[in-house]
Parts: structure tokens; C-alpha cells; sequence
């Protein structure tokens, strides 16, 4: 069975490493942004229309990503355990050094220049030696065995007490796998709780989003001229693009819990900073709270639907307009949606 170090932590690495094409994209125009002073003006204007399209695309596309999903029971049912080194397996260089004592014959130089016992004096030292390197590589061997076999172990529980839906073994889970680590456009902040009815297969989770200035507010393109052009973007794609980027980061959230936990429903609330006229300052307030079944999302193909039409297909709250965007709206609570039913 592959060690913890080959299941849970490849896996996170692979989930680093599953970057959508628009983020990959943005990786390579960052490098080519060193040499932006040396370009001509229509080679700028090019590429900073470039950089200005795929800036959108990595925002609108957070939610066609998933990292690799784990299989507890598969990682329970293995029955293979790490195999502790023997000792008599590590004598390699002993054997050898005395097999060349053995073999010993003096030269006849060596005789000549009576240096036959010296010889075989060092031969006699490369044994200690050798058995001194041979318990160096045992004793290396067995601290790489004890830790293999501690995570093993830690594995293997962790498996047990997911698939027995013990609500702390899905937080470690999240903590140890960090599914969103890597997700700079998810927001700044996650938080997750289990609701105690639902015998670990609902969870809830608060998601605070980036606010509106992540959208830029303008809009860039080439001339026929090949020269660039900036236009102020229209409130209704501003917002539009907004909501856009909040509902697939809310869809996001959820495919990597599904693909990490047995839960059935994940409740996700979107936080964004709204303006409350009443005060005239700025709050943090719920703009999107939405409860999501496994089974609804399993059926959704995420490469081409549009994340904010998506929300039909799951009960939500949200209160949008296409010239101001969101306003804040109650948050789902689990028992809500239990009397509505997944």
C-alpha cells in the first residue's frame, strides 16, 4: 500500500499542481512582463490586452478545477503495512571487507618490502569500518521506517474516523490536505462547521470573498490599428463578471470538499463587503448563501455552464441587480434546508 507520503500528500500535490490553463497562461505572461520596456508600442499593446483577458479568465474560470478525490475506504481496506528493515540485511560492506581479508594473498612486492602484516592489519580495520557504515544504513533505514509507519498509521486512523463520520477527522483532513491553499481567487478567509444533526454529511461553510475591486473597470482590447484601447466597462459586465467570479469560487469550495469528504450537502455563504445606506459604512454581509447536494453537482458539467445561470439548480439566497450587484441577503442555516429536503 502506498505509504501516507504516497496517498494524502501526492494528492495535495496534485491538486497544486491541477492549474487551469488560464493560470498557467498568467504564469507565462508574468515572465514576459521583465521584458515589457523592450517591446514596441503595438507589441505592448498587445500584450497588455492579453494580460487583461486572461486576468478574467483566471477569475471566471475558478470553479472548473477540482483536486484529485480521496478513498478513504480504498486507503482502509489495503492490507499492505510498511515492512521494518532487518539488521541482517544490512551487511553488505562488512561481507565484502572480510571476503577481501580472506581473499588476501602478499605480492611479491609485498613481501619484498615486508609489509604483508600492515596490510592485512588494514584489511582487518576496513571491517570495523564497514560495519560501522552497514549500522549507519540500518539505523537510517529504521528512522525512515518508524516515520513511514507513523504516517501509516495516522493514515489509516484518519481513514477510520472520516468514514465513521467523526466531524474532527474532517477538519484535520481539510488542515493536513489544504485543498485551498493554492485557490489565491477563492477570498481571504475560510471556515467550516459540521451541523451536529446531520451525522457528519452536512457541512457549512463561510467563504469570504474578494470584493468588487478584484473586477477591473476597464475595458481593454486592440484597435484595427493594432494600437490598444481602454474603455470604462460598463456596470452591467462589471457586475455581471462579479457575480460570476463569487458564484464559482462558492461552486469551487464544494467540489474540493466533495472530492475530499463523504458529505451530502455542502451549505457555502459567500461574505462580501456591502455598503449599508442606514450608516453609511461599509459591512461584511452575507451576498450569496447557497446549499449544495453531492448528487446535484455530481450531474453538472463544470468545462461549459455559466456558474452564476448554475444557481437554479440548487436552493439559494441571493439578491442581485445587473447595474449594482449584490445586496446582503439571510444566510442558509442547515435546518432550513433539512425541512426543504437535498
Amino acid at each position: 500500500m502506498p505509504t501516507w507520503r504516497g496517498v494524502l500528500r501526492s494528492a495535495a500535490a496534485a491538486s497544486r499542481r491541477a492549474e487551469r490553463d488560464a493560470k498557467r497562461r498568467q504564469h507565462e505572461l508574468d515572465k514576459r512582463r521583465q521584458q515589457l520596456a523592450k517591446m514596441h508600442e503595438l507589441e505592448r499593446a498587445a500584450y497588455e490586452v492579453e494580460v487583461y483577458e486572461n486576468y478574467i479568465e483566471v477569475l471566471t474560470s475558478v470553479h472548473k478545477d477540482v483536486g484529485q478525490d480521496i478513498d478513504w475506504q480504498a486507503i482502509l481496506s489495503s492490507g499492505v503495512t510498511p515492512q521494518e528493515p532487518q539488521r541482517d540485511k544490512f551487511t553488505a560492506s562488512e561481507s565484502s571487507a572480510r571476503t577481501a581479508l580472506e581473499n588476501y594473498k602478499p605480492s611479491a612486492l609485498d613481501k619484498l618490502l615486508k609489509r604483508s602484516d600492515s596490510k592485512r592489519e588494514e584489511l582487518s580495520k576496513a571491517i570495523g569500518d564497514a560495519a560501522e557504515k552497514d549500522n549507519k544504513a540500518y539505523q537510517e533505514a529504521l528512522r525512515e521506517y518508524r516515520v513511514e509507519y507513523a504516517e501509516w498509521r495516522a493514515e489509516r486512523e484518519l481513514a477510520e474516523r472520516i468514514i465513521a463520520r467523526d466531524v474532527n477527522a474532517y477538519l484535520e483532513a481539510i488542515t493536513k490536505l489544504s485543498p485551498f491553499a493554492e485557490i489565491a481567487e477563492l477570498g481571504t478567509s475560510l471556515n467550516f462547521s459540521i451541523d451536529d444533526e446531520s451525522d457528519g454529511s452536512l457541512m457549512e461553510v463561510t467563504l469570504r470573498v474578494n470584493d468588487e475591486a478584484v473586477i477591473p473597470k476597464e475595458i481593454k482590447s486592440l484597435l484595427q490599428s493594432g494600437k490598444l484601447s481602454v474603455k470604462n466597462m460598463p456596470k452591467s459586465q462589471y457586475y455581471a463578471l462579479y457575480q460570476d467570479y463569487v458564484t464559482g469560487c462558492v461552486l469551487r469550495v464544494a467540489r474540493e470538499l466533495f472530492a475530499l469528504l463523504p458529505l451530502k450537502v455542502v451549505i457555502v455563504t459567500a461574505l462580501g463587503n456591502i455598503l449599508n445606506s442606514q450608516t453609511g459604512y461599509v459591512e461584511e454581509k452575507p451576498i450569496l448563501s447557497i446549499a449544495i447536494p453531492r448528487e446535484t453537482l455530481g450531474r453538472l458539467n463544470f468545462q461549459l455552464l455559466d456558474p452564476s445561470d448554475s444557481l437554479t439548480n440548487f436552493v439559494h439566497k441571493m439578491s442581485f441587480k445587473k447595474t449594482q450587484g449584490f445586496a446582503a441577503v439571510e444566510a442558509l442555516k442547515a435546518s432550513e434546508y433539512q425541512l426543504q429536503g437535498p
